[in-house]
């Protein structure tokens, strides 16, 4: 057998299998999400578990006219600040999260305080800063 030959069967081969586990993964609902990173981890631990608010954030969303979403973009794409955060604790610990809000009239952050605790996660302050 000539080597293009082999080529062939080998990529023809490999095209199929590429097909068949899109097919599979895709059908699956499971997600490719690489969380390697201490901050994806942490990010995700949250997004996963039962959220409440305080009554100090819940006032602070409404004086700004904003809604639950802004939390749940943030454990999307903020940036967690462990300088800031106290995650010696043992029963619930507390991070510091950073989160740009940025729309077309002014650029905004939001820092919120998370207690992440076994079951559920609660948000504790909610700052916005220009």
């Amino acid at each position: 057998m000539s080597i293009l030959k082999r080529f062939a069967f080998y990529f023809g081969g490999f095209a199929v299998g590429i097909v068949l586990l899109f097919f599979f993964i895709g059908g699956s609902g499971a997600s490719c999400e690489f969380d390697y990173s201490p901050n994806a981890r942490v990010l995700k631990n949250i997004r996963n578990k039962d959220r409440t608010l305080s009554l100090k954030s819940l006032t602070t969303l409404k004086e700004n006219q904003l809604d639950t979403s802004l939390i749940s973009l943030a454990l999307i794409n903020g940036k967690v600040l462990f300088s800031k955060s106290n995650t010696s604790l043992d029963s619930c610990k507390i991070y510091q999260i950073e989160f740009p809000l940025a729309n077309e009239l002014t650029s905004k952050l939001v820092y919120l305080t998370i207690e992440n605790c076994d079951k559920k996660a609660i948000v504790q302050k909610i700052e916005i800063k220009k």
